[in-house]
């Protein structure tokens, strides 16, 4: 039997009264109907990472990196603050680095006329820098704080869960083949 994929959920916001709540939830409810998946939620208002990156990693920064390590694939749950994903965000992204290589990244996204989509390009190029592998397939909250419902459940439900599963679908996929991947040959590192 295979072992289930270790899939990390990133909360890409820190603000006061940020909807990154809402959004986060909904994802980690469509993660948990999945039986390939063991889930851990990485929150950055739980974290303790320094915004400026040292020579030597604080007991916290390691924490952190061995989460990033243990995981097998991300979702990275993403506003869009003027134009562009949040400092908060680079901030988790900086703090690892061979911890991403030759893993898939998927990103749910939200925020006002391009549902947070302009930060997911930024995330893309910044996610190929540390050899991940970023999923076509987006899920994206246009108008967010209107495609919710007071409970928190998306106003369009059926067509957001099909997409949804569509995403975590080619996740899946390329994380076991990443992993076969990485264990058959580790990924090289580039040379100094």
């Amino acid at each position: 039997m295979e072992r289930k994929i270790r899939l990390a959920m990133i909360m890409g916001s820190d603000r006061e009264g940020r909807f990154c709540d809402t959004v986060a939830r909904w994802v980690e409810k469509q993660i948990s109907r999945r039986d390939e998946f063991s889930l851990d939620v990485i929150d950055p208002l739980e974290l303790s990472l320094p915004s400026r990156l040292t020579q030597t990693d604080s007991p916290e920064v390691e924490e952190y990196r061995n989460r990033i390590r243990k995981a097998d694939a991300f979702v990275v749950v993403t506003p869009e603050y003027n134009h562009g994903y949040s400092a908060t965000l680079k901030t988790m992204i900086d703090h690892a680095d061979e911890e991403w290589y030759a893993k898939p990244v998927a990103f749910v996204s939200y925020g006002g006329i391009s549902g947070g989509l302009r930060a997911v390009e930024q995330l893309r190029l910044v996610f190929a820098e540390l050899h991940a592998v970023t999923i076509r397939d987006t899920v994206s909250f246009h108008f967010a704080w209107e495609q919710f419902d007071a409970d928190g459940e998306p106003v369009q439900g059926e067509i957001v869960e099909e997409a949804m599963t569509i995403l975590l679908d080619r996740l899946l996929w390329w994380a076991k083949a990443l992993l076969k991947a990485r264990e058959a040959e580790p990924y090289m590192q580039e040379r100094a």
